[in-house]
């Protein structure tokens, strides 16, 4: 039960949910991408070759990247004993790949293990990399999840009516799924973006200009070799930069995953509504209880988790992408801390996917209350006969049902037929305006999702 002692939440109380996070976003994660793109790198200097490495062996090679491929939680300890001794983090990295090559019997090529790079080159490209591989193989599965969840509400209430309710107010009615089809076409749009926006990495020496790659090797095109080795990470180079990457393709992608999850929040609050409002049921399990006092309660709290997890991501977002842009000349170390936390709020996030995507899974919808509420409020109907009246360039007919609708607290059925009775208008449209009620004046529904 260490998670008892955590002090986060996020690897406390929701460790069971956010676990997967760690195998990309953890202390050990970012040892482990470091340690790979520093040997990623040694592998792409003897592409070349560069002249150091240019009689080293396919097979030494080999056991090269099997410092990568193999490193485990031993492994990462041992850096982090290196790194008590350092005091530096990427020197440590450093260190531990080479006592590994001393280990094979490579120490000729030990030297060229972190040739003429910054900690930036190896910390700006192997964040990118995780967080690329972090939202590919935990966050997009959980948002298809809650899509998938979506859609399938969404088409099986698509033909149920239900008022609308504007400014908290009776308005047009409209259908339980168009509704929920509002927030599946906003999170697609959001997603598509997202996906859409490519991951940076700085590769380019100690201040961006290749200085010391190029005094050594003039005759090299670091330029394209970088270019080449970030490629083959799944990355885009940022060509022009100081000592680090500039972020801005990270604050667009935070900004990004910020609107998901402000979607996220108005999808927990209209769902929370609709349950306050008995419009939805939620599935009692009898195992749980709603409240330390009241017995009957059944309380929304998969959206209410939702809600708050999803505003706590926003948060810590808002700072990582308002603050990584901006550095003193060229580099101070504000940004490394503040890196150190995007696995947080991608936490936070996953754990408000997996409660919407619960809550959604526990609702239904109770037509009794719905169409009692559509029963109600025939008055709706107005505007559907105010139209009309102007289609036929009826005088004045807003001002007409304005005068009806306001000057009575409730309007029943009889009530506006006997006012479409009084109109000086054909008796078939007469027929027609009598026919519209609040479960067939839902206008264009859209056909359901595939």
């Amino acid at each position: 039960m260490q998670s008892l002692s955590n002090i986060s939440p996020v690897d406390g109380r929701y460790q069971k949910i956010t676990r997967p996070l760690s195998a990309y976003f953890s202390e050990e994660a970012l040892i482990r991408y470091r340690v790979m793109v520093e040997v990623r790198y040694f592998l792409a200097l003897a592409d070349i070759p560069l002249p150091p490495l240019g009689h080293i062996k396919k097979e030494d090679l080999e056991k090269v990247r099997s410092v990568a491929d193999s490193f485990d939680h031993n492994h990462a300890l041992r850096v982090k004993a290196i790194e008590e001794e350092t005091n530096h983090d990427i020197k440590a990295v450093e260190y531990f790949i080479k006592e590994r090559l001393d280990a094979f019997g490579l120490q000729e090529y030990r030297e060229m293990v972190h040739f003429a790079l910054t900690s930036q080159d190896i910390n700006n490209t192997a964040l990118p990399l995780s967080l690329k591989e972090g939202l590919e193989a935990v966050i997009y599965p959980a948002l298809d999840e809650l899509m998938i969840k979506i859609r399938e509400l969404s088409n099986n209430w698509l033909q149920i009516p239900m008022l609308a309710r504007t400014h908290g107010q009776p308005a047009s009615p409209t259908t339980v799924g168009k509704e929920l089809r509002v927030f599946h076409e906003r999170l697609s749009q959001q997603i598509n973006m997202l996906k859409a926006l490519p991951f940076k990495a700085k590769f380019g020496g100690a201040t961006g200009n290749f200085n010391a790659h190029h005094v050594c090797y003039p005759d090299i095109d670091w330029n394209l070799f970088a270019d080449k080795l970030v490629q083959s990470l799944g990355l885009e180079r940022s060509r022009i930069t100081t000592q680090i990457d500039h972020y801005d393709g990270l604050a667009a992608m935070f900004d990004n995953l910020k609107r998901i999850l402000t979607i996220l929040i108005d999808l927990s609050r209209d769902c929370w509504s609709y349950i306050s409002m008995d419009y939805f049921t939620q599935k009692v399990l009898e195992s749980e209880t709603g409240s330390s006092a009241m017995p009957h309660k059944v309380n929304p709290i998969d959206f209410e988790n939702a809600e708050g997890n999803a505003g706590v991501a926003i948060a810590l977002l808002e700072h990582l992408s308002a603050k990584l842009p901006v550095s003193r000349l060229q580099r101070d170390l504000s940004d490394s801390t503040v890196l150190r936390n995007i696995g947080v709020p991608l936490g936070h996030m996953l754990i408000a996917l997996k409660a919407v995507s619960k809550g959604l899974g526990k609702i239904g919808v109770n037509t009794q209350q719905i169409n009692e509420d559509l029963e109600k409020h025939t008055v709706v109907v107005s505007e559907a006969i105010q139209s009309m009246l102007r289609s036929m360039n009826y005088p004045e007919p807003y001002e007409a049902l304005k005068k009806l609708t306001r000057q009575n607290r409730t309007i029943t059925r009889e009530m506006i037929d006997q006012f479409i009775d009084n109109l000086d208008i054909d008796p078939q449209d007469k027929e027609r305006m009598k026919k519209i009620s609040p479960f067939n004046y839902t206008g264009i529904i859209p056909d359901p999702l595939p």
